[in-house]
């Protein structure tokens, strides 16, 4: 199945639709259906009508039990995957107000407990300064004062003693030059002080580190329960635990590879003053 964005919406009452018409192809009832899957019939019931979206289990002992050929198997687990994956696109953010955005991500970021974040490319709302902040949003037709103002509030997370903060930083996201040198000077020794938090690791991946995978992504892993992921145009979140469980052994990769503590200390501060006159 080819990935289109425009699918995501209709896919969950796609797949709704396909598991109810392929059950009354085969002339079977709810109730036989369900007691067969070891699910309960109003389980089976809101399926159908796409009230829940069912996981890959449930999907592959669905069509297990109706005995669908193996082309029809993959084809209706890649929808079950769509299903589970939402499309973001930064358009549509932005007529709403990244404002709001930044309340949709404070409310992700309030209910996770184990946070991980991978940033190829830059330096992360969480972990940025007013001025690094601004600079980053210079291309965005939205109010930047109100944005700002949101993203520093969300930063208050950092301090909460019950959850745990990864932050994974290649040298190209430390030091690409979204502002002037005197301010990512100060964005660097940002980072250096908020190193220092107890509850947050910030890893570092100089050029030239031996890493077998590419960094395609920026990615943020909650829990084991979302992921998402950014591109120019939007953000894609993944739901299934396949798409987790593979972004979470990226993340593990880079951050066996990584520098913490002293060592990543050591090196931003040369990066800092690399920036200074």
């Amino acid at each position: 199945m080819t990935f289109d964005p425009g699918q995501l919406g209709q896919s969950k009452a796609d797949l709704a639709e396909t598991l109810r018409d392929m059950r009354k192809r085969a002339s079977r009832t709810q109730v036989w259906l369900a007691r067969r899957c070891n699910i309960s019939q109003t389980k089976l019931s809101n399926i159908e009508t796409g009230r829940i979206t069912p996981g890959l289990v449930d999907v592959e002992l669905l069509l297990r039990a109706l005995d669908a050929p193996p082309e029809v198997v993959a084809e209706v687990a890649a929808l079950a995957r769509l299903a589970h994956t939402e499309w973001q696109g930064k358009r549509a953010s932005w007529r709403r107000g990244l404002e709001k955005r930044q309340a949709e991500l404070g409310g992700l970021e309030s209910e996770a407990t184990e946070l991980r974040y991978f940033l190829p490319s830059m330096v992360t709302g969480l972990l940025a300064t007013p001025d690094y902040i601004r600079a980053s949003l210079g291309h965005s037709p939205v109010d930047i004062s109100k944005t700002v103002a949101r993203k520093l509030e969300r930063q208050s997370i950092l301090h909460d003693g019950t959850k745990k903060f990864t932050f994974l930083l290649t040298e190209q996201a430390v030091r690409w030059a979204v502002a002037p040198p005197s301010a990512m000077a100060v964005q660097i020794d940002h980072l250096v002080s908020i190193s220092h938090l107890p509850h947050t690791r910030i890893g570092v991946l100089p050029l030239g580190t031996l890493v077998e995978r590419g960094p395609l992504n920026t990615f943020t892993i909650y829990d084991h329960r979302l992921a998402t992921v950014e591109t120019f145009t939007g953000r894609i979140v993944f739901q299934d635990s396949r798409d987790i469980a593979e972004h979470l052994e990226v993340f593990n990769l880079y951050e066996r590879r990584a520098l913490f503590g002293e060592k990543a200390r050591e090196r931003l501060k040369e990066w800092a003053a690399g920036c200074r006159p």
